[in-house]
């Protein structure tokens, strides 16, 4: 497991989260994740809404099923599953994300910590959480979690960010610590630890796909946007000069980094209760 060289609290997480709202939305949009190239030549919008199908492929959910949408961000995943006829409850820990999320009918968003969600047992048939299991001070606790409020048989699909199985020193010095650091991230796991805390939950794996090379260029795309918003836009230049959590632009060229050389990789667990 990567630990950043400061601790790193669901405090510091929401706060990263409020303080660069407004850059989130404007580099972003409302689905606050990488994007998936399955061809090639899609747009951002296209790319970022792939993933999010492929999300729901492999939850396999119908009309009427109850999902939860585990860091569900601007909610952008659980309305396109909402529009599907599901019933989805989002967590978030940032309130701005929460007020600038759309409505949707079937669609409820609270701010709340997902490990300490007060869901019944055994009471949703689906669950996915897309790059917020990284955010999770007690990823454990997140898997125990995701298994007691899923009915048997529900699944959980999750994208991580994951570490290489053996990455080299200056891979975690100079790449995965400051990511995580920079990114507020808590830890980083690798595929073998997610099996693992996964496993010790009582959940069983149905599959594993590693994306990587379809989900890298997201970077490049970002860094360029950035790039160009902060030459031509002298209020965002401003913000983002002034903001605390300003350290976060130096982890986008770590990642671009982090994936070519395979110090990063991303993985889509599925998996059953």
């Amino acid at each position: 497991m990567i630990i950043p060289r400061a601790p790193q609290s669901h405090a510091a997480v929401a706060d990263h989260y409020n303080e660069l709202d407004a850059v989130y939305r404007g580099l972003w949009g409302e689905h606050v994740h990488h994007g998936l190239w399955r061809r090639g030549d899609e747009t951002q919008q296209q790319a970022v809404e792939a993933l999010s199908d492929l999300v729901g492929e492999r939850l396999g959910f119908g009309a009427g099923d109850r999902l939860v949408d585990i860091g569900c961000g601007y909610g952008g995943t659980a309305r396109r599953f909402g529009a599907c006829g599901a019933q989805v409850t989002g967590f978030t820990l940032s309130a701005e994300q929460a007020a600038h999320s759309l409505h949707h009918a079937g669609v409820d968003l609270r701010v709340q910590d997902w490990l300490a969600n007060g869901l019944p047992d055994a009471s949703i048939d689906g669950a996915y959480a897309i790059e917020s299991s990284e955010h999770m001070t007690d990823k454990s606790a997140f898997f125990r979690e995701a298994r007691r409020a899923l009915r048997p048989g529900g699944r959980l699909v999750v994208c991580a960010w994951l570490a290489a199985e053996r990455p080299r020193p200056w891979h975690v010095r100079h790449l995965l610590e400051p990511i995580c650091y920079e990114g507020r991230l808590p830890s980083m796991g690798s595929e073998s630890e997610y099996r693992a805390m996964a496993a010790q939950a009582g959940l069983k794996l149905i599959g594993f796909e590693d994306i990587s090379a379809r989900v890298a260029r997201t970077w490049t795309m970002c860094l360029r946007r950035f790039a160009r918003a902060m030459a031509t836009d002298r209020v965002m230049r401003g913000f983002v000069l002034g903001a605390r959590n300003r350290i976060f632009a130096l982890s986008v060229p770590r990642l671009i980094l982090a994936y070519r050389t395979g110090a990063m990789r991303y993985g889509v667990f599925t998996f059953e209760a």
